[in-house]
């Protein structure tokens, strides 16, 4: 039995589905009955769960042979570290708790470093809480996600144009969600053993720029990327409902990337996805 936390998001969706196609026994934690229904279709049981629900997480947790973690973040609140680092704590509780044997725990590119990486911190201190209590755990380091694009191919579509906070001709490791939850789902089946490392990126670096040709094509009209000053991250995060905190780090994370501090732990042991960005953006399109 593999258990999924977070099957209603890409990551999430993409590992059961994968553990699915290998005729695996699957329970997806879902926050409602009515989330659970299409994965029940699919062949999976349905665990109703939250990460403020110690109890209910530790029970969908149990009989598990591994785990697929991830910690959907709450951009609203106020103390958003405060907030996500309480939520990585329960599920560490959880995981204890439930005496599962593996742990794939969904961190981020940076996951190694102690600071001035903005969100990527709570990815970070996740890393420590698992750590410290799971038998086994295997922790995933992606990339940039492909996905990350979708919320302004409107306006490329509307406008013609591309907003990035990413230099236009800068190239950047991305991954595709797919690839991460199937290299997620081959790490739960493969089993765990100790602590193991798994940093990824898409088949090659990608750019702005490129990005908006693939668009392009996609779309069938000039998309052009158009770089947005780092002061403009607040009032855009803000605009999207995250608290002034959540804004502020991912100014931090954008201003950190832009300098080209935030990087891999184990650049040359990189695992390498197959999903193109041309695919991905065709998906989203």
């Amino acid at each position: 039995m593999f258990v999924v936390v977070g099957a209603t998001g890409n990551t999430g969706a993409s590992v059961a589905e994968t553990l699915l196609g290998n005729k695996q026994t699957v329970r997806v934690v879902v926050r409602s009955t009515e989330k659970g229904t299409g994965w029940k279709a699919k062949g999976a049981e349905a665990a109703v769960a939250s990460l403020d629900d110690v109890s209910a997480l530790t029970k969908a947790f149990e009989g598990a042979k591994g785990i697929y973690v991830l910690v959907p973040p709450n951009y609203g609140a106020e103390a958003w570290l405060t907030d996500q680092r309480a939520r990585m704590d329960r599920a560490a509780e959880a995981v204890q708790k439930s005496g599962a044997e593996h742990v794939v725990f969904l961190s981020s590119v940076g996951g190694h470093m102690a600071g001035g990486t903005g969100p990527i911190r709570a990815a970070s201190y996740g890393e420590h809480a698992l750590e410290a209590v799971a038998k086994n755990i295997t922790i995933l380091r992606p990339s940039y996600f492909m996905e990350n694009w979708a919320p302004v191919i409107g306006a490329a579509k509307a406008q013609g144009v591309l907003p990035t906070f990413i230099a236009p001709q800068a190239k950047i490791p991305m991954t595709s969600t797919k690839d991460i939850g199937r290299i997620g789902a081959e790490h739960l089946m493969a089993g765990g053993s100790g602590k193991q490392i798994v940093e990824m990126a898409g088949p090659s670096e990608y750019s702005p720029d490129e990005v908006a040709s693939a668009l392009s094509q996609i779309l069938g009209k000039t998309v052009t990327a158009q770089l947005a000053p780092l002061s403009a991250v607040v009032p855009t995060f803000r605009s999207f409902g995250f608290s002034d905190e959540a804004a502020k780090l991912f100014e931090e994370m954008y201003t950190a990337f832009s300098k080209g501090a935030i990087g891999y732990e184990h650049p040359a042991k990189l695992v390498r996805g197959t999903i193109r960005l041309h695919e991905a953006l065709r998906k989203m399109v």
